[in-house]
């Protein structure tokens, strides 16, 4: 990935776009999580995460707001990178519990980050969020063409 103070000589392509989106899902260890309960009162917290090549797997208790919002309404918005190279996906969330978890899912998720939830607090539980709509941008000349992705297919 190009740094944020390396000069771009201009927009990446949608090819490279999506190439470098998907560098950063199996790269990156956190991701800011963005839902909102039945009021519309927004709820945004970091989460540690593992990509599984289809869907973004999610650890949080199921008591928490963050947890209750993704149980409720299924819906979650993910924000990987910085400002000035953002991914953001839109999807849909289901909650597995330790239970219903493959443990090949678990296994990996914790490899990757180094905690593994399955061997916390009994509130834990799982959220499969698989991405509806993709949008990868750096600054204003990639605003247009920043949607990769739309219900749930690939457009590049």
């Amino acid at each position: 990935m190009t740094p944020v103070d390396t000069p771009r000589s201009g927009p990446r392509s949608p090819e490279q776009r999506k190439r470098e989106a998907l560098e950063r899902l199996v790269r990156d260890n956190d991701v800011w999580v963005a839902t909102a309960d039945a009021t519309g009162e927004p709820c945004l917290v970091p989460l540690a995460f593992w990509w599984d090549g289809e869907a973004v797997w999610l650890a949080t208790r199921d008591t928490n707001p963050t947890g209750r919002n993704l149980c409720s309404s299924g819906r979650a918005r993910l924000s990987f990178g910085h400002t000035r190279d953002v991914v953001l996906v839109h999807g849909t969330a289901r909650m597995l519990t330790r239970e219903e978890l493959p443990a090949e899912v678990g296994d990996a998720f914790a490899a990757k980050d180094g905690w593994d939830p399955r061997k916390d607090h009994p509130s834990y539980v799982f959220f499969r969020v698989t991405p509806q709509v993709l949008q990868a941008w750096g600054t204003v000349p990639e605003m247009t063409g920043r949607t990769l992705m739309r219900d749930g297919k690939w457009l590049v």
